[in-house]
């Protein structure tokens, strides 16, 4: 299915989507492995784990919509909430760029998703955890917002980062 026969909302989903990943790809363009890694604020952020971080929870939200909340890391497993911390530093045998394809691949494959998903009023319940309400589900659509605002939030962590590394500014 071709981006002109989408109904408008999964086109929009599709143009959000987008326009945030651009935003995040945008702050790290130019930057060296050194920077990447560079920690520049009271934060545990980098600028090259925060893409590892995005790219991993929407790889997440999209295993979770295709395959129920059995897809989804336990919250309660401290090796699991160990991986999700490790999500947001580049390791030693990982770059930026290796990050930034995977980050590609894992965009293709949500945009496939939203694309074709028969429904996007699809649901399943969430994993038990302490931020999630007990007994919420979440339909696709609601999912496919959440990534959208996680991409924003997080490409909104890394201007922060980059303007304090070199002073250079996503937007203004």
């Amino acid at each position: 299915m071709d981006t002109t026969t989408l109904t408008g909302e999964r086109a929009d989903l599709l143009e959000a989507l987008a326009a945030h990943r651009h935003f995040l790809r945008y702050t790290v363009q130019g930057l060296t492995e050194e920077q990447a890694r560079l920690q520049p604020t009271a934060s545990e952020l980098t600028l090259g784990g925060l893409v590892k971080h995005v790219a991993s929870q929407e790889a997440g939200w999209v295993d979770f919509v295709l395959n129920g909340p059995g897809a989804m890391a336990s919250a309660t497993d401290p090796e699991q909430m160990a991986r999700w911390a490790e999500e947001f530093r580049l390791g030693p045998d990982e770059t930026l760029d290796g990050v930034l394809a995977s980050y590609e691949e894992v965009a293709r494959r949500t945009d496939d998703v939203v694309r074709t998903l028969p429904d996007l009023d699809a649901s399943h319940p969430l994993p038990e955890a302490p931020w999630f309400e007990p007994g919420a589900h979440r339909s696709a659509r609601r999912v496919f917002l959440h990534v959208i605002a996680e991409t924003a939030q997080h490409a909104g962590h890394a201007d922060i980062l980059r303007e304090t590394i070199d002073g250079q500014k996503s937007m203004g």
